[in-house]
């Protein structure tokens, strides 16, 4: 869009006023990265687990909520937050994961993100 006093110089102009939550480019050749939150995973195991947990959590929510679940989605949370925030999600955090995982059990194994993240855990946690 043009101003209106911009009409008469011949060239168009683009005003922006602010964006947030977004990337864009503008010309030819550009190349657009965009980072949600403030930092990217530390490594590609953490990368790995962020995805995992992440579709975890979109899986969850399509489930009827119980105590189990909430605690699981509770812990789930504070990974994504961990990972997203530091880079990193601390030992501590992957063992209380790791337990959250294995008391909601059968509903987490049946799920491919639940695999994913069970996966990702026995990675940065060993067996």
């Amino acid at each position: 869009m043009t101003e209106a006093a911009d009409r008469g110089r011949g060239e168009p102009a683009v005003h922006i006023g602010s964006v947030e939550g977004s990337a864009f480019a503008i010309g030819d050749g550009n190349k657009v990265s965009y980072v949600r939150g403030g930092t990217a995973p530390a490594d590609q195991a953490q990368a790995a687990l962020l995805a995992a947990v992440t579709a975890l959590r979109a899986d969850l929510a399509r489930f009827t909520a119980t105590p189990d679940n909430a605690a699981l989605d509770t812990e789930l949370a504070a990974v994504e937050g961990e990972i997203t925030t530091e880079g990193t999600a601390s030992r501590g955090r992957l063992a209380r994961l790791r337990d959250a995982v294995d008391v909601a059990g059968p509903l987490v194994a049946a799920l491919a993100s639940g695999t994913a993240v069970a996966e990702s855990l026995v990675a940065l946690l060993g067996g």
